[in-house]
């Protein structure tokens, strides 16, 4: 199969089967925010903060860019008045859990977003999953994974293996969006594991 042409922003863009809108956007320079997305991970379409307008065949409709695949003749657009709306209000809602992370402090100043319009709920975790999908996809120790569902939903360590490896590995910690996950590590390593790196 040839390559797919279309169109983003304006700018006839080409992709080859089997690239997201997301990855052929990041190709070719144009840019769409994203908190729960990484290059060495399989797409999550977690945090729902890329999605974007795409017109086809005469249909509009909102996706998420990180999965969904690029298609020969759609139009999309990266900013429209509701893409912003949406952004804006996915924001304010991540922002009731960790009303301080910089990702997000810096995208509420692009969209206009307010931190308190929701009631605060500080977890700290806005469920990206990088951590949780990094630890098995890329790590693969399956050291920390989520707990409960819906509204109840955190992440966990697991006692027995975050205590073999996390204190020398910790490649996760990084791509927290909110910082969080170096402190629940500190917090379950005191709580649970306390010979965590000296074994």
């Amino acid at each position: 199969m040839g390559d797919i042409q279309f169109e983003i922003d304006g700018q006839t863009v080409t992709a080859v089967p089997g690239m997201t809108v997301l990855e052929v956007a990041r190709k070719h320079g144009i840019y769409i925010p994203t908190l729960c997305h990484h290059e060495k991970l399989e797409p999550f379409g977690g945090c729902r903060l890329c999605i974007v307008e795409v017109e086809d065949r005469g249909w509009t409709k909102y996706v998420v860019s990180c999965v969904f695949p690029a298609a020969g003749g759609i139009i999309v657009r990266t900013r429209s008045e509701k893409v912003d709306r949406l952004r804006k209000t996915i924001l304010e809602l991540l922002m009731a859990h960790a009303p301080d992370a910089p990702q997000l402090v810096e995208l509420a100043k692009v969209y206009g977003a307010d931190p308190n319009r929701y009631e605060s709920d500080p977890s700290f975790c806005i469920h990206c999953g990088l951590c949780v999908r990094y630890c098995a996809e890329v790590a693969r120790k399956n050291a920390i994974g989520f707990v409960d569902r819906g509204i109840n939903k955190e992440i966990s360590f697991v006692p027995e293996i975050a205590a073999q490896y996390c204190n020398d590995c910790k490649e996760c910690f990084p791509l927290c969006p909110t910082s969080y996950l170096q402190a629940a590590f500190v917090y379950a390593q005191a709580m649970t594991f306390p010979g965590a790196g000296h074994n």
